[in-house]
């Protein structure tokens, strides 16, 4: 390992090659987690509903009954949607594949959402900016597993509506024990901005429902708030639900001006406070001080 980091360090464009490669088979990976995470939650609540509501559900015969299928991040294997053939290995290079497939299958040329390239191409980049950014690090490897769970949250939130537990909650955790050996803040500053950052949107979303009687945003996006806040202390937090917001209102806007889209219909607040917070890691401190020195 030690020999690997001083080549790193020695070479930078070997650095900044690897961490792209790596960021392109991460964001393949997330493609799977994307489509397949929301569906075994949706699996996993029918079950605890079924055995919660057992007296009251009618028995389904046995000739009706259908032994459900096991789906996991790993099983089945990725096969097409319309013929069902199986994904090969030569077939699933990120970003490569696609284009010698021509964004087709293999056996019966049905399309393949483009999609599916983009979101590797999107982690690829991000993975290199964080390269670039903090260098052979350990603030580099954390950040890289930050920017991809917030790829992974933003596409779901996007199709789904739903911030996952099952990422947001390791995620505040994660940012708490980084804290504990100051890897991008002090533990003090990690605690408070946890509870900063998830009291504040729950407080909001309070307020707006007691006013209106209306739900203005998702409990996953409070716990999202609190992962940056974990992360990178309170002070920033100001700083990213501005961006968030801003980003939020440019994006919705265009939605409804360029796709017609309906102001009542709700649009998902978890992708902005995604973005703007993996702005915020980066560059916050600059935008913050450029701010501030703007009101002066």
């Amino acid at each position: 390992m030690s020999d690997i980091i001083a080549l790193f360090e020695q070479s930078p464009v070997i650095f900044y090659v690897t961490i792209t490669i790596l960021g392109l088979v991460i964001g393949s990976f997330l493609n799977v987690v994307i489509f397949r995470l929301p569906k075994m939650l949706e699996n996993e609540w029918r079950c605890e509903c079924r055995e919660f509501l057992e007296d009251e559900l009618k028995p389904v015969p046995e000739n009706e009954q259908k032994t459900p299928e096991i789906l996991t991040l790993s099983k089945p294997a990725s096969t097409c949607p319309k013929c069902g053939h199986k994904i090969k290995v030569w077939e699933n290079i990120p970003v490569v594949s696609w284009l010698v497939l021509k964004g087709k299958c293999s056996s019966c040329a049905n399309p393949i959402s483009p999609r599916y390239p983009i979101i590797e191409t999107v982690t690829g980049i991000t993975s290199l900016v964080i390269g670039m950014y903090f260098g052979v690090t350990w603030q580099a490897l954390f950040m890289l597993v930050l920017t991809w769970a917030l790829i992974a949250l933003t596409m779901i939130d996007v199709d789904k509506m739903i911030l996952p537990d099952q990422i947001t909650l390791p995620l505040v955790w994660l940012g708490l024990i980084l804290g504990l050996n100051d890897v991008f803040v002090s533990i003090d500053q990690a605690v408070i901005g946890a509870i900063v950052g998830y009291m504040s949107l729950w407080s909001i979303f309070w307020i707006f429902k007691l006013i209106t009687g209306k739900e203005g945003m998702g409990y996953g996006d409070f716990k999202l708030f609190a992962v940056f806040g974990a992360w990178f202390g309170w002070q920033l937090l100001p700083l990213l639900i501005l961006m968030a917001s801003l980003v939020g209102a440019v994006i919705g806007i265009s939605l409804m001006v360029f796709r017609n889209h309906e102001g009542s219909k709700p649009i998902p607040f978890g992708p902005y406070l995604a973005i703007a917070g993996w702005i915020t890691a980066l560059w916050g401190e600059g935008i913050w001080a450029w701010y501030l020195g703007m009101l002066a």
